[in-house]
């Protein structure tokens, strides 16, 4: 039986990064990955890289492109005739995108020395790992046994039973980016993160999108200014999206979906081409052995965990969207570097109240810490400081000055508690509103903060002026 310091299971953003870190730190590591990609082949990145966050930014660029020569590119004196979409190529280039960085996840495992073991992992015991070969694989089951074990199998997409999924006409998130052609109709469960994405990538491109959502308000994790804005942005470039929308049940002929849903007004139901179905995410502890070796787990399947990340089982932790918290890639990394050096004796910091959250629409949304409603509900003093985008230069140059940057600080400290941005970028905007919080910056410190002229970045000087009630440029 082959002995590790730390046995990884899984190869997410999550399970990659803390066998790339434990390997760093000198621990002899395995990582227990059992992915096969669209080619049959074993691969690494987990859901993140092949199927989530990579492949969809990928094919938003792609829309985004289509749309912006298709519909914009006059206004910068630039004519384009006949422009058309090649849907297949458009998933090549996506399906390039990622071989070339799962690959290259492969040859990080080879440089920093962690061996891959093909299969799924399954728990025997708090230092055994049983490790269940590839279909196509001849091999048989090995037993390795680990000082300490790190838990990140991540995720799968969430069915419901009114919309079995088919992937032929009513496909979930992987499905959804894989269409051969563009749907002339599309539907779409779910106004969150990952409905919202999928569903702008198809109407850029040309379907006829509707969104539905059973909650009555949208986007109700943000933000309510920004998701107000944000919400009467997307209904205008074409998404029609219905609130308080229960779907109740739907049906297909091979050739379209009919969709049933009760709403506000009764009984519903409209027909669609193909069908998304985006309601969330479910943590995979399928196969993990958890019953069999006393894993813990709650009501809703995720693994219990401390603020450590460790389990009830000892030398054992887990990771990731597979247990509390925001299911984002970057906030699975940050927790496998920080449990791989809690193991090498290292302090280990994970500041769960600076995670960033993005969502990749057109303009993007991002924030970090406390949005204006939660602030209130806690009877937090605070101070607010807003500024448009459309009054920076850079902005107005791009043409893209839609949206605007909110600045939350707390009334008497002046302690930044909240950044919340809607506009063009907002996805790389966050890092600078991440740091300052991370050191307990202040309105002040981002208002005394030199930014170059002419960026977007100013609009967050400009908002953190206004906390204190002394815009410049508004």
């Amino acid at each position: 039986m082959k002995k590790y310091d730390v046995v990884v299971i899984g190869a997410g953003p999550g399970g990659y990064v803390a066998a790339i870190r434990c390997a760093q730190l000198g621990l002899s590591t395995a990582c227990v990955e059992g992915w096969i990609n669209d080619e049959e082949k074993p691969a690494l990145g987990g859901t993140c890289l092949n199927v989530g966050c990579i492949p969809s930014k990928a094919l938003l660029d792609s829309s985004h492109h289509f749309h912006h020569i298709k519909n914009e590119a006059s206004d910068h004196g630039i004519t384009v005739s006949g422009a058309t979409i090649d849907v297949n190529k458009m998933i090549s280039r996506k399906a390039k995108i990622v071989k070339a960085l799962t690959m290259g996840i492969s040859g990080l495992f080879k440089k920093n020395k962690i061996d891959w073991l093909k299969g799924q992992g399954k728990l025997i015991s708090n230092n055994q790992v049983e490790v269940i070969p590839l279909h196509e694989s001849h091999d048989e089951k090995i037993i390795v046994e680990a000082g300490n074990i790190i838990i990140a199998t991540g995720s799968v997409p969430t069915k419901i039973p009114p919309a079995s999924v088919d992937d032929k006409l009513i496909v979930d998130s992987t499905g959804a980016l894989k269409f051969n052609e563009v749907p002339r109709r599309l539907g779409v469960i779910g106004a969150g993160v990952i409905g919202l994405e999928l569903g702008s990538v198809w109407n850029r491109l040309g379907s006829e999108v509707i969104v539905l959502e059973a909650l009555p308000d949208f986007l109700s994790a943000v933000d309510k200014q920004v998701a107000k804005e944000a919400e009467k942005v997307l209904r205008k470039q074409g998404l029609d999206i219905r609130l308080g929308a229960k779907v109740t049940g739907t049906g297909s002929n091979n050739r379209e979906v009919t969709i049933n849903y009760d709403d506000a007004e009764g009984k519903q139901q409209i027909t669609v081409d193909k069908l998304i179905v985006a309601v969330g995410r479910t943590p995979n502890t399928n196969g993990l052995g958890a019953e069999e070796c006393g894993l813990e787990l709650d009501e809703r399947g995720f693994i219990v965990v401390d603020d450590h990340c460790k389990t009830n089982l000892e030398n054992v932790y887990a990771i990731g969207d597979v247990v509390r918290g925001p299911m984002l890639a970057h906030k699975a990394s940050e927790e496998g570097v920080a449990i791989a050096e809690k193991i090498a004796g290292k302090p280990g910091h994970m500041n769960y109240e600076t995670i960033p959250w993005v969502i990749y629409t057109w303009p993007e949304i991002a924030w970090v810490g406390k949005t204006e409603e939660q602030l209130k509900a806690e009877g937090i003093e605070y101070r607010t400081g807003n500024f448009p985008f459309m009054a920076t230069g850079r902005a107005k140059a791009m043409g893209e000055a839609t949206g605007f940057v909110k600045i939350l600080a707390d009334a008497i400290t002046d302690r930044v508690l909240g950044i919340h941005i809607f506009g063009p970028n907002a996805s790389e905007l966050i890092a600078e509103a991440v740091v300052t919080m991370e050191f307990d910056g202040s309105s002040e410190d981002l208002a005394r903060t030199i930014h170059a002229h002419p960026t977007l970045s100013e609009a967050l000087h400009e908002a953190a002026l206004g906390v204190d009630g002394r815009t410049i440029h508004m």
